[in-house]
């Protein structure tokens, strides 16, 4: 018997779709998989889908108002910066993140990021490699009990930061002019203003959606105002550092390093400078990833789309002003 529902994934890299097949089939949807890398490719599959779901392909305005029957779009993560949310509002097209999967995967390789860059980890791996069993060629060291860990933004992850970084003795300062004191107050987080968490902080963590306000936030005159001893650290897009002023900063000894899981363009390319410098730990947008997030966050994104087909509201539902279609669970 023919499924009621289209539901086009335009790309995807794991190994298969049974997750999502199994699920979207309580909903009387087909899954028709695609490996979709332009607007065109998306199209080509997807114009007449009911839904979709995209990884990392490009759903752009254009393709968005050639999409004859579609209901919703859904995202296989938390950030939607690939998908032209405004023309699918336009559109009535409700667009879905999974906004709650990951939290302890991100807050754990933040975690893993500063102790590996703190503790000169890679340094001492590759030394030993060498043939080098010298404790001194890793100084100086210092001991993170005092230090202050900053925390740009403040939501789910970097709150879960800022609780397992308490225990390592981090004194620890926060920037979110969204988040009301009492979050803060709550955890034991001082709340900082932008400037105070440059100039205060000995490794400055990011934790940021990618939008028009947070593309490059960190910049030239930011990464001016920092310690020349801090480490910057990015878990969350790579959109939100100006990457050229920071390769400058940390050829300049501006900042002592940086621990990168993502970058702007990912991959980096090979002739990037930061795969050359050894102060920089780099991961490849692996953050994320457990077995048992992966799991959740494919569940989820085709539960949340089953949900829209049927006008439920999607849990993941990113543009709120669609809220009148659908009624409640």
């Amino acid at each position: 018997m023919r499924a009621k529902w289209k539901v086009v994934i335009t790309d995807y890299n794991y190994p298969d779709l049974s997750i999502e097949e199994q699920e979207l089939a309580r909903w009387d949807a087909q899954v028709i998989p695609a490996q979709c890398r332009t607007p065109e490719e998306v199209l080509a599959v997807a114009r007449d889908a009911d839904a979709l779901i995209s990884q990392y392909a490009p759903i752009t305005r254009e393709v968005i108002y050639e999409l004859k029957n579609c209901k919703a779009i859904g995202r296989y993560g938390i950030g939607v910066d690939n998908i032209d949310v405004q023309a699918a509002t336009e559109r009535g097209i409700a667009v879905i993140n999974v906004p709650s999967y990951c939290e302890e995967e991100v807050s754990d390789h933040t975690l893993a990021f500063i102790l590996a860059w703190a503790r000169k980890i890679a340094h001492y791996n590759a030394e030993i490699r060498q043939g080098v069993w010298d404790w001194k060629s890793g100084r100086p060291i210092r001991r993170l009990q005092g230090q202050t860990l900053g925390l740009l933004g403040f939501g789910k992850i970097a709150r879960l930061v800022a609780k397992k970084a308490k225990c390592f003795g981090f004194k620890v300062i926060a920037y979110d002019p969204y988040v009301p004191n009492e979050a803060f107050e709550e955890i034991g987080v001082e709340k900082a203003e932008f400037d105070q968490l440059l100039k205060e902080s000995d490794f400055l963590s990011i934790h940021l959606p990618l939008t028009i306000n947070t593309y490059h936030i960190i910049n030239a005159d930011a990464l001016a105002k920092m310690k020349p001893t801090a480490c910057l650290i990015n878990t969350s897009r790579g959109g939100v550092i100006d990457e050229k002023a920071l390769i400058n900063a940390l050829k300049e000894n501006r900042i002592a390093g940086a621990c990168l899981d993502v970058t702007d363009p990912e991959p980096p390319a090979r002739d990037n400078p930061l795969l050359s410098m050894p102060q920089v730990l780099l991961s490849p947008h692996a953050a994320w990833y457990s077995e048992e997030s992966q799991k959740d966050l494919r569940k989820k994104i085709a539960t949340d789309i089953g949900r829209a087909l049927w006008q439920i509201i999607p849990e993941g539902l990113v543009n709120r002003e669609l809220t009148a279609k659908f009624k409640p669970e």
